[in-house]
């Protein structure tokens, strides 16, 4: 909104008002306020939990070994963490800029979806939350939303074949094509990095584009539903997500603003995306968002974001990704969501596979991952067998649990970002 009202005042050479249309001045204010509503908002959101005794449950103890100090914990901060993203977008974003809708929209509907989760948690005093199923058809429903919404906008085009070439002490940045529709996306350490779906769908001749389109959506589901509920699973210790998500957030911010700056996209040859600038102004609310509620949420912690905020994080990761053609990128990004959900998928395929042969074997201490590593040999079900029963061979504090992870995010984070030159 105060993009339109300074631009306006910029027609009438008001002083200082050419500096909203800098990407780097907007984005470090959505910034600042992100942190600052985080920050303020925050507080005032824990003492009206806390008044209404809208708490965490008492958690297992023979999960957590921390559980009972986080009774009476308020929850649903993700709310804080919502709010903090949207206000900062709304003043200082392109409200007509389709990318920051599709990123609002993403917000909002995986935000509601988490809100009921917890609400049938907390005041239904159902502990299995809001069924499976359901969750599976929200997620479902914003990735073909956003898929559809990108195969059929006339502004969700991209630029290819972008080429530079030295004039004297000029560089002078060239387009091989239009604006078009495509269907190509970054694929990383290979030298002409760019996979497109048309012509993975080739066998279908003539239909091979729409197949493309198809595939493309279908991608979109994919990467949205496996990043949110990697997200909602890296939810189980006291900054663990919040922190996570900021490393990931920085990552595609960087991603977004060289996708948008028609010189860095020729440096470094990858798919110039007009408009994606917008993007920057989101990940900067969406990383300031995380950072402020760092200030509560990290250990002890004063508040949990739930699912109200878990979902929605990955939601937002996952959409992000997609919109500047780099989904390929994910499972090195967000290796420890992709860690998180493995580990659940294969402790729970393993003891189903023995479990008709009439054994119980375990492959972990604990699922998700980062429960293993806080969980004692002696905590264990002693009817089971455990393939890593000895390690590791001692507990450790979930402090140094998240920042380990966290320091495993930023080495990926790092290694996603340099596979713009490796290849």
């Amino acid at each position: 909104m105060l993009y339109y009202f300074f631009r306006l005042l910029e027609q009438y050479d008001i002083p200082g008002s050419h500096m909203w249309s800098y990407i780097s001045f907007r984005a470090i204010l959505t910034l600042i306020l992100s942190l600052v509503i985080s920050a303020w908002f925050g507080e005032k959101f824990i003492k009206f939990m806390k008044r209404k005794k809208i708490s965490e449950t008492q958690r297992d103890a023979s999960i957590d070994p921390f559980g009972e100090k986080k009774k009476g914990v308020p929850t649903m901060g993700g709310i804080i963490i919502i709010v903090s993203i949207l206000l900062p977008v709304i003043l200082f974003g392109r409200m007509r800029n389709i990318y920051l809708i599709l990123m609002i929209i993403t917000t909002v509907w995986l935000g509601f979806l988490g809100f009921l989760d917890d609400y049938i948690k907390i005041f239904r005093k159902n502990k299995e939350g809001l069924k499976g199923k359901y969750k599976i058809v929200g997620q479902f429903s914003i990735g073909l939303i956003v898929g559809l919404i990108l195969w059929a906008s006339p502004d969700a085009v991209i630029h290819e074949n972008i080429s530079t070439e030295r004039q004297g002490q000029e560089i002078v940045v060239t387009h091989k094509s239009e604006p078009i529709k495509s269907l190509k996306t970054t694929i990383p350490f290979v030298k002409n990095h760019n996979l497109d779906y048309s012509k993975i769908m080739a066998f279908c001749g003539k239909y091979s584009n729409a197949a493309g389109w198809i595939m493309f959506v279908v991608m979109t589901i994919l990467v949205v539903t496996a990043v949110s509920n990697g997200a909602n699973l890296n939810d189980g210790m006291d900054g663990m997500c919040a922190g996570n998500s900021a490393i990931i957030g920085v990552a595609l911010g960087i991603f977004a603003y060289v996708s948008s700056h028609v010189e860095y996209a020729a440096y470094f040859n990858i798919m110039y995306i007009p408009g994606s600038q917008e993007l920057v102004i989101f990940i900067c609310a969406f990383v300031g968002a995380m950072i402020g509620f760092l200030w509560y949420n990290s250990f002890p912690a004063q508040i949990f974001m739930g699912d109200t905020g878990s979902l929605t994080i990955g939601g937002i990761i996952g959409v992000c990704a997609v919109i500047i053609h780099k989904e390929l990128l994910i499972p090195i990004l967000c290796g420890i969501f992709l860690t998180e959900s493995l580990s659940v998928i294969i402790q729970t395929q393993v003891f189903k596979y023995f479990k008709h042969k009439g054994q119980r074997v375990r492959v972990f201490r604990a699922t998700p991952i980062h429960d293993n590593f806080r969980k004692l040999d002696e905590q264990l079900d002693q009817t089971s067998r455990y393939i890593f029963k000895g390690w590791p061979q001692r507990q450790f504090h979930e402090s140094k649990i998240t920042f380990r992870f966290w320091i495993v995010t930023i080495i990926l984070a790092a290694l996603t970002i340099i596979t713009l030159k490796i290849r």
